[in-house]
C-alpha cells in the first residue's frame, strides 16, 4: 500500500479479507469494499457480523443492488452504493431455441438448490417426456444429488454434464434455463441465458434475481423455494414456443444495460465522486 502512493484505490472483491486490509496502514488511500451477495443472505451466516465490523471504516462498500443498499442503510451505514456485476461479450448468435433441453449451471452445493431442481423436475416430466434436464457443474453434493435423481425416478431424463468452460455451448444448445438457488448475489448465469436468447426460470430468491428478471417480461420467478410454481414455471416455458421466442429476444435486448461499458462508466463516476 505505501508503493502505491497517495491517492490510489484499493478494491476489495470479498468481504472475508477486510479485516486484514484494515490491520494496515491506508492512509491516503482511498478504500473500496465489496459483498457479492444479497443482504439477507449474508444476515444469515457470519458474514453479516464482518460487514458490521469492518464496513463502516471504508470510504465507500458496495452491494449489487439498490435494495440491498437500502437494507444497509437502514443498518446504520451512511456509506453503502450499489453496483452490479457486468455481463461479459455478448454471444454473436443467440441460441435457436430448437433443442427440447433445460439447462441449470452452477456448483453442486447447497446454495445453488440442485435438490430443489430435481423436485421441481420430478412434477413435471411425466408431462414433457421428450424434453432433457442437463445439469452442468461439479460440487461437494454431487453423490448425494445422483442419488436423489434416481430414487426420483429421472435418471431418464436427467443428464449430469460435469463442469464446463463452454458456457455459450451449453446454452446453445439450450431452449430453456434454470436457477433454482437458495441465495444468490447478482448470478452471472441468468446475464449469460439471457444474452443467449434462452428464456429463464428462476427462484426470486435475491434483488439480484429480480432486478435482472422482470417477471413476465423477459423471464418467469417463482417463490424462493416452492419448488411446485418452478416446475410450472417450467412447464409453461417448455409448452409454449412462443412464450420461449418472446421472453428469450426480449432478455436478449434487455440484459445489454449490464454491458461492461456501462458498468465501467459506473466505476469512473464512483472514482470521480471518491475524488471531489
Amino acid at each position: 500500500f505505501r508503493a502505491a502512493g497517495p491517492g490510489a484505490l484499493v478494491i476489495v472483491t470479498q468481504v472475508w479479507p477486510m479485516e486484514w486490509v484494515l490491520e494496515a496502514d491506508t492512509a491516503g488511500l482511498r478504500l473500496i469494499g465489496m459483498s457479492h451477495e444479497s443482504y439477507e443472505y449474508s444476515k444469515r451466516c457470519h458474514r453479516f457480523r464482518w460487514i458490521k465490523n469492518s464496513y463502516p471504516q471504508v470510504d465507500r462498500w458496495l452491494t449489487l443492488t439498490q435494495e440491498d443498499a437500502d437494507a444497509w442503510i437502514a443498518e446504520g451505514f451512511d456509506n453503502v452504493g450499489a453496483l452490479p456485476n457486468a455481463l461479459g461479450a455478448l454471444p454473436e448468435l443467440p441460441s435457436p431455441r430448437t433443442e427440447k433441453t433445460v439447462a441449470s449451471i452452477g456448483r453442486l452445493d447447497d446454495q445453488k438448490g440442485i435438490d430443489l431442481l430435481l423436485e421441481s423436475w420430478s412434477l413435471m416430466a411425466a408431462e414433457r417426456p421428450d424434453w432433457r434436464l442437463r445439469i452442468y457443474g461439479a460440487g461437494q453434493d454431487a453423490a448425494a444429488l445422483k442419488k436423489q435423481c434416481t430414487a426420483l425416478g429421472l435418471d431418464g431424463s436427467v443428464e449430469w454434464m460435469g463442469r464446463t468452460d463452454d458456457v455459450a455451448g451449453a446454452l446453445a444448445a439450450s431452449s430453456v434455463f434454470v436457477q433454482s438457488s437458495r441465495g444468490e448475489g447478482f448470478p452471472l448465469a441468468l446475464m449469460e441465458a439471457m444474452a443467449s436468447a434462452v428464456p429463464c426460470a428462476a427462484f426470486d430468491c435475491a434483488p439480484g434475481v429480480r432486478e435482472i428478471i422482470t417477471d413476465g417480461e423477459d423471464g418467469l420467478l417463482a417463490p424462493p423455494g416452492d419448488t411446485a410454481a418452478l416446475a410450472d414455471r417450467l412447464l409453461r416455458l417448455t409448452g409454449n414456443r412462443r412464450l420461449r421466442d418472446t421472453l428469450g429476444d426480449r432478455a436478449r435486448v434487455n440484459v445489454q444495460r449490464y454491458s461492461e461499458a456501462e458498468i465501467l462508466r459506473r466505476w469512473h463516476e464512483l472514482f470521480e465522486l471518491l475524488d471531489r
